[in-house]
C-alpha cells in the first residue's frame, strides 16, 4: 500500500525501495497516484483502489492501471469497454463483506460470479476490506474471513486478498494469495497490543529559542496554561501546519505531547500553533540546551502511536499529515 503518498513517507522514494525489497503488486487509491506510481515503476502491477469514474477506463488503460470495480455500474462500463476493444484488460472486484463501505454486496458478488462467462473481462484479483482487524478477537473479524472465502471459492481461478496489515498478522487463513500491508511498513501498530515493527520515521525539529518565563504567567494563544513555577522554555519551528495537531498541545486541565530535548522527554506547554509550539525544558541542566539544537517529536522512544495516542488520533493520521517543509533524508532503500 502506497497510497497518501506513501502514507507521508514519500511514494517517489518508499514504492522504488519496496520494489527493490521484491514488492511487485502495488495499491494506491486515486488515479493520480497511480499515474504518479506508474512513472516510477515502469513494470509494477497498480491497482486503483477508489475504482472506476464514468468514462476513464481508456485513461486506465493507457497507463496500464488495474481499477478496483466495486458497484454494477463500474463492471458494466468496464465490460463494455473490454468488449468494445475485444481485449480481455485485467481488473480487481472489490467484494463488501461487512465494511459497508465499497464494493459489491455478497448477493451480487455471487452472482457475479454464477454469470462470470458473460462478462468482456476475466477478474485479475477479488478482494475485500477487514472493518476491525486491528481489534483483537472481534467477532467481525471472523465472520469477514468466513464469508470472503465463500465468495472467492466462487470465483473459481481467481487470486484474492482480504489481509490489511493487522489481516496479514492474523495468520495464514487470511492471506490468501495476496496481502495489502500498510501501516505497519511504516513503522504503526497494526494489531491492539502488537508491537510494530521497527520505526521507520524519525522527526527533527530546530529549537528556535530559549526563554524565562516567571511563575504565574500564560503560554500561548488563549492562554491555554498558567506556569506553576519559574519555568524555562524553548519554543520549536513546529505547529498544525506541519502535522503536529492542536490537540496535542498542553493546558491546566491535561499535558500534551512530549519530545525529547539533550536525551530526556519535556511536555509541550500550552496550545500548539500554526508553526510553533513550546516545550518545558526548566528540569534540564543550563548548558545543556542551545538554540539550533533539536527536539525529537518520533524516535528515541517515541513511536508514531505514542504521538498519536497524545494526540487523541492514530498513528495512519499523524504519518499522512507529515508537512511538505521539512527536509526529508533517507537512509538506505
Amino acid at each position: 500500500m502506497v497510497k497518501a503518498n506513501a502514507y507521508g513517507l514519500g511514494i517517489d522514494r518508499v514504492a522504488p525501495a519496496l520494489w527493490k525489497a521484491g514488492a511487485r503488486t502495488f495499491f494506491v487509491a486515486h488515479f493520480k497516484e497511480a499515474l504518479k506510481l506508474r512513472g516510477l515503476l515502469p513494470e509494477a502491477v497498480i491497482y486503483v483502489l477508489n475504482g472506476l469514474l464514468p468514462e476513464t477506463a481508456a485513461d486506465h488503460v493507457a497507463a496500464n492501471l488495474r481499477p478496483v470495480l466495486g458497484s454494477v455500474p463500474e463492471i458494466t462500463e468496464w465490460s463494455d469497454f473490454c468488449r468494445a476493444q475485444g481485449a480481455d484488460l485485467p481488473t480487481a472486484i472489490h467484494v463488501d463483506t461487512g465494511m459497508n463501505r465499497l464494493g459489491l454486496s455478497v448477493d451480487e458478488a455471487v452472482q457475479l460470479a454464477g454469470t462470470r462467462k458473460m462478462l468482456g473481462f476475466t477478474p485479475s484479483l477479488v478482494m475485500s476490506h477487514l472493518a476491525c482487524a486491528d481489534t483483537p478477537g472481534h467477532a467481525l473479524t471472523a465472520r469477514q474471513r468466513a464469508v470472503f472465502a465463500d465468495v472467492i471459492r466462487r470465483f473459481r481461478g481467481v487470486p484474492g486478498s482480504l489481509a490489511n496489515s493487522a489481516g496479514t498478522l492474523l495468520g495464514r487463513d487470511f492471506r490468501f494469495e495476496l496481502v495489502r500491508p500498510g501501516i505497519f511498513l511504516y513503522g504503526g501498530v497494526a494489531i491492539t497490543g502488537v508491537p510494530p515493527l521497527r520505526p521507520a520515521v524519525r522527526l527533527e525539529v530546530k529549537i528556535i529559542q530559549i526563554s524565562n518565563v516567571a511563575a504565574g504567567e500564560t503560554v500561548g494563544y488563549g492562554a491555554a496554561e498558567r506556569l506553576k513555577r519559574p519555568s524555562r522554555l524553548a519554543t520549536v519551528s513546529i505547529g498544525y501546519a506541519d502535522g503536529l495537531f492542536r490537540a496535542a498541545g498542553s493546558s491546566d486541565l491535561a499535558k500534551g505531547v512530549e519530545a525529547i530535548v539533550a536525551g530526556r522527554r519535556c511536555h509541550l506547554v500550552g496550545r500548539v500553533s500554526m508553526d510553533l509550539a513550546t516545550l518545558d525544558i526548566t528540569d534540564l541542566p543550563e548548558d545543556a540546551v542551545q538554540r539550533g539544537d533539536v527536539a525529537v517529536f518520533l524516535g528515541d522512544g517515541i513511536s508514531v502511536d505514542d504521538l498519536a495516542a497524545r494526540s487523541g488520533t492514530i498513528g495512519y493520521e499523524v504519518l499522512t499529515s507529515l508537512g511538505a517543509r521539512y527536509a526529508r533524508r533517507y537512509i538506505g532503500g
